[in-house]
């Protein structure tokens, strides 16, 4: 990620945002934006393809940074050559894989406060423009497969099973984004620590074995009984299930039930 390509693709994401915000998103055409982001026209569909993909033109290199950071910590990138052409697993104990996670999603929190006008204008876009909130489910979900990707390749044997790796992922990405709404709302408050809590709240969860067992016994009884029980069968051992649902501040009850209820299923 170059200097100069940082810099043009914050102008084209500056310069689109203001003029869809002054103009309309349907009333602003590909020419407008590339003369106020000082680039042709060719130059700009090389680059964004779309209006839509220029409003979140920043995030595809935040994303590019977010995977490199993630495999400088894989166990192929700090073995030494030798080590890796003798060794199978060079899994490195003195990495989380769940604490690097949490740092490529603070990367990203990090991102969006740090550009705060440019974040607080394209989340009222957002509430406008039903194509740009389509736009950003697909950003959010490539950020959760590289968080998956990298889990269920770098955590250790008895832990890297693809359903942990989604499930962390996902509840990762979910707390990122309900905090992140709540900076949105209110870009006054200091929000870091909360995210810091929360982020160490589901790492204990990820990492703490169920009774009885070690941490690899429990990881396969989970994945076990999540892909083998069906609804109607009672679940194993005593009954009893942990659901964990992510709700924006000020849920009623009505949005709880849902939340759970769409969990279970």
């Amino acid at each position: 990620m170059t200097a100069v390509r940082t810099h043009t693709h914050a102008q084209a994401v500056d310069a689109a945002i203001e003029l869809f915000s002054r103009k309309g998103f349907e009333q602003t055409t590909v020419e407008e934006i590339a003369d106020a982001a000082q680039v042709s026209r060719a130059t700009f569909f090389r680059r964004f393809r779309s209006k839509e993909d220029v409003i979140f033109a920043d995030h595809e290199l935040l994303l590019e940074e977010v995977v490199v950071m993630l495999a400088e910590t894989r166990p192929e990138a700090r073995a030494s050559q030798e080590s890796a052409r003798t060794s199978e697993s060079a899994w490195d104990p003195a990495i989380d894989p769940y604490v690097e996670v949490c740092r490529a999603a603070r990367l990203v929190f990090d991102h969006h406060v740090g550009q705060r006008e440019t974040s607080l204008a394209r989340h009222k876009l957002l509430q406008q423009v039903p194509a740009l909130r389509d736009r950003e489910l697909v950003t959010t979900h490539r950020y959760e497969r590289a968080f998956t990707h990298y889990l269920r390749d770098t955590l250790p044997p008895d832990r890297s099973i693809t359903t942990i790796s989604i499930a962390f992922s996902a509840a990762v990405v979910a707390v990122h984004n309900a905090i992140l709404r709540r900076w949105l709302r209110n870009p006054h408050l200091d929000l870091r620590p909360e995210l810091e809590e929360a982020f160490a709240d589901l790492r204990r969860v990820a990492t703490t074995p169920l009774p009885g067992k070690s941490d690899g016994e429990a990881a396969v009884a989970a994945s076990e009984q999540r892909t083998t029980s069906s609804p109607a069968d009672p679940p194993a051992g005593e009954g009893k299930r942990v659901v964990v649902a992510v709700l924006d501040p000020g849920a009623g009850p009505d949005d709880v039930a849902r939340a759970v209820r769409d969990a279970l299923a």
